[in-house]
């Protein structure tokens, strides 16, 4: 059990130590994923951004993933997603699309993009019920950072086994057994806000 996502940054900050000194460039995934990345990127004297990525919920049962959506609209979907028509795979694909475009316009005011290129990465989530969304993630910055991590605070074994072929390593706190939703891991998992994810990437983290 983790009291907040800071406590599980300074988890996994502690496995990541090595880290330090290499200027290691923090990727979080909006928007629960941020306050992680923040406190993580400070501990390792890096840098944070963003990877914009999101779930593409089952139809009647969103919170399950079917897939996942990146900013620029390429879709990685799961077996299940078969059980539905391609259409309604497809209308929920795009509204998460725009969802992120509607994020990035408003995150590169205040902070615009870091190039991940020839740089130790570490891509950040709080936690991954079916690896979905970070698996998106990585797939979307494959062959461009020099290093590329995982980090998560809980994941099913599922989850874990899908992520370890397609990054260099693969840090996750707890892996438990009957893992049923992140949330249950945490004794405060309030939802983030976009005001929020604002106002840390406004934050210097060294």
């Amino acid at each position: 059990m983790f009291r907040d996502r800071r406590d599980a940054a300074e988890r996994l900050a502690d496995r990541l130590m090595h880290l330090k000194g290499v200027n290691p460039l923090v990727l979080a995934i909006p928007r629960g994923g941020v306050p992680m990345g923040w406190h993580l990127a400070t501990a390792l004297e890096g840098e944070l951004d963003v990877v914009l990525v999101h779930k593409i919920g089952a139809p009647g049962s969103p919170e399950f993933a079917i897939g996942a959506v990146n900013e620029a609209g390429e879709r990685y979907l799961d077996p299940a997603a078969s059980r539905f028509s391609s259409e309604v795979v497809e209308r929920e694909a795009e509204r998460q699309r725009q969802v992120l475009q509607q994020r990035r316009e408003r995150y590169t005011p205040v902070h615009p993009p870091i190039p991940p290129d020839d740089r130790v990465v570490i891509v950040v989530d709080d936690g991954s019920a079916t690896g979905a969304t970070m698996e998106a993630a990585l797939k979307t910055l494959q062959g461009r950072p020099a290093r590329l991590i995982a980090a998560l605070a809980v994941a099913s074994e599922e989850a874990v086994a899908r992520l370890e072929p397609l990054a260099d390593e693969v840090v996750c706190l707890a892996v438990p057994p009957n893992f049923m939703a992140v949330g249950q891991f945490f004794a405060n998992f309030g939802q983030v806000s976009d005001e929020e994810v604002i106002a840390l990437l406004e934050q210097p983290t060294r």
